[in-house]
């Protein structure tokens, strides 16, 4: 795994597809999946050490780390594979170039593919720096850019091009005004107690509050019984004052084999304690939590 470089990008993999996830299901979108992350949910500092001295695993390996294998954690994070061990430090045209060569270009600078920012973590530090600087190199390479035209690089001052960022981040990293200013959407999913990582590690309410500044943003929850939905509203929603309109929960899955049952469960959640309610699309689509 390379250092973050704010001037590369350090991609663990990018990929079309289509947005599976939250407000934005069923959006054609591309992915760009930053690597290293902050939390280790399901695993210990120490494990995750050692992790990165063994090889990578296999595409869609289901990995259960050292906390979920004791019982302190119910859940390991299922895109481990990608963040912990992958990641090159690729030039900002290496993007343009892919969605050149793919045929999705227009489609993005037009808004009809999102770009989503995920990872691993990408509001670490490096990576917002990172964000900034590929926007203002993207904004500088579109047809008919000029400065004086534009009388700046951000993209939403150029009525010509409606590209469209959202951010997935575990909201633990306070937003900076140069990334805040550029995202679309943020899609914050809080980490619960189910993750292994102490309520010190996974809650920054300084971020949160941050992330309830921006005009267009949800706090994204997974659950898997009543006792999660308690802990949500008791950590997050009631402390925060999160409105119920930007609370959207969804079933705790990885594969087909429950896929309806626990879709239900979450509906029926919904109607009972009034958040948004949906599932898990590429789950039901092609059986896989990454990549797809």
């Amino acid at each position: 795994m390379s250092k973050i470089d704010p001037n590369k990008l350090l991609i663990s993999s990018d990929f079309f597809s289509v947005q599976g996830e939250g407000i934005s299901s069923g959006i054609p979108s591309y992915f760009v999946r930053l690597g290293l992350c902050n939390l280790t949910c399901g695993m210990s500092r120490k494990f995750t050490n050692n992790l990165l001295k063994e090889s990578a695993l296999a595409d869609g390996e289901i990995f259960k780390g050292d906390l979920e294998l004791e019982g302190k954690a119910s859940w390991t994070c299922d895109s481990t594979s990608q963040w912990l061990w992958r990641g090159v430090n690729q030039d900002f045209q290496y993007l343009i170039d892919q969605w050149k060569e793919q045929g999705i270009y227009e489609d993005i600078l037009d808004g009809i593919i999102h770009i989503i920012w995920t990872g691993g973590e990408p509001t670490i530090k490096g990576h917002q720096e990172a964000i900034v600087n590929f926007l203002k190199y993207l904004t500088e390479t579109l047809p008919g850019y000029h400065p004086s035209d534009l009388g700046s690089w951000l993209p939403c001052y150029n009525a010509n091009f409606k590209i469209y960022n959202e951010i997935e981040t575990n909201g633990t990293n306070y937003i900076e005004q140069s990334l805040f200013d550029l995202i679309d959407q943020i899609n914050c999913s809080p980490k619960l107690s189910n993750s292994g990582m102490t309520e010190k590690q996974r809650i920054n309410p300084e971020a949160i509050e941050r992330i309830k500044q921006h005009s267009n943003y949800q706090f994204k929850f997974v659950i898997s019984n009543e006792e999660d939905i308690e802990e949500l509203f008791r950590d997050f929603v009631v402390p925060f004052s999160i409105p119920l309109k930007n609370v959207v929960c969804m079933p705790g899955l990885d594969s087909q084999t429950d896929f309806h049952e626990r879709t239900q469960f979450v509906l029926e959640m919904a109607k009972k304690y009034k958040f948004r309610g949906l599932t898990r699309l590429h789950i039901s689509a092609w059986d896989k939590t990454l990549n797809v």
